[in-house]
């Protein structure tokens, strides 16, 4: 059995170049071996800046690549559907970017695609591949919270450029919800399960995307989130799980960078501040894909996880538009 797995990357985006390339090059299990733009000179600079072997000028050049086995796709929001589909047929792995795709029906056909050809596919949620979401995982199933009663999850910042920036861009996929509100409602239903309602309010900028909400979900025994994120709103990061034996407090959530990272256990008078040793989330992230792609372990994030992640994102935009509570279907 291949002790690594080629991998090619479809795109030059901000997060691949600055996370997710470092990661592969990185990781033990791991080759990168090809890159692609659809702007050739962008697809060469980045293969010399970062050692990278081939350089393509066109996604399919990349997909006829029969050395590559995995691809990992940082395109825009819209174009996840049409290059995973792409992929699977191609018989190429997949790991993308979150969220999977702007509809369940999209995720749906993604896996069935996949499935049908044989790969893996993966939404690149990283931060649930960190030791210390591992640890709050932990916490949770063994009870140190009794019953999980509420979670509160924020994302916001305030994005740059808008007029240039692909997050304000309706055409693409944009808008807080796909874009950070994705990890709020990831980290509810990690803690919660499935929600069943969502009541949402945000504001519409002129781009036409949604630049900040907020929203209760409503979970099956009187169960609640409250989350928000946002795109012009100051840097929050953090969410807080809160059961009927104690809470778990965790800042720097999603993007906690490579230090050790904290988080805060409450039970009645006992507070311990617990100090999880830093990792880089990319780079587990991607040694777990390799893992799964090799046949060594099973997905710790199936399709149908996405699928549900982005069902719950749908109903809530459907929300915001509507100014109604919303069931999630």
């Amino acid at each position: 059995m291949a002790e690594t797995v080629a991998w090619g990357v479809l795109g030059v985006a901000n997060i691949a170049r600055r996370a997710v390339i470092p990661a592969i090059q990185h990781a033990a299990n791991a080759r990168l071996v090809a890159i692609a733009s659809r702007e050739p000179a962008r697809a060469e600079e980045a293969a010399r800046g970062y050692g990278i072997p081939r350089a393509y000028g066109a996604y399919e050049a990349l997909l006829d690549d029969r050395d590559v086995q995995a691809v990992y796709i940082p395109l825009p929001n819209a174009l996840h559907h049409r290059w995973t589909l792409a992929c699977a047929a191609a018989r190429k792995h997949v790991l993308c970017e979150k969220p999977l795709a702007l509809t369940a029906v999209e995720c749906e056909e993604m896996a069935a695609a996949c499935r049908r050809h044989g790969v893996a596919l993966m939404e690149a949620f990283m931060y649930r591949f960190h030791p210390r979401t591992e640890r709050v995982a932990s916490l949770i199933a063994e009870g140190t919270l009794g019953h999980l009663r509420l979670v509160r999850a924020a994302f916001t910042f305030i994005a740059s450029a808008p007029r240039a920036n692909i997050r304000f861009r309706p055409d693409l996929g944009g808008g807080a919800l796909y874009d950070v509100g994705c990890y709020t409602v990831n980290v509810s239903r990690m803690a919660l399960g499935e929600p069943e309602e969502v009541f949402a309010s945000g504001t519409i900028g002129a781009s036409g995307v949604d630049e900040q909400v907020a929203a209760v979900l409503r979970f099956r025994g009187g169960r609640a989130a409250l989350i928000d994120c946002g795109l012009t709103l100051p840097r929050r990061e953090e969410y807080e799980i809160v059961g009927t034996e104690g809470r778990v407090t965790v800042p720097a959530a999603f993007l906690p960078g490579t230090a050790d990272a904290e988080m805060v256990v409450v039970r009645g008078a006992d507070r311990r501040v617990i100090t999880v040793p830093g990792a880089d989330e990319y780079q587990q992230m991607i040694e777990h894909f390799g893992n799964v792609v090799m046949g060594r372990s099973r997905a710790t994030l199936s399709p149908e996880d996405a699928t549900a992640n982005v069902r719950a994102l749908e109903a809530l935009l459907a929300s915001v538009r509507s100014a109604a509570p919303q069931a999630v279907a």
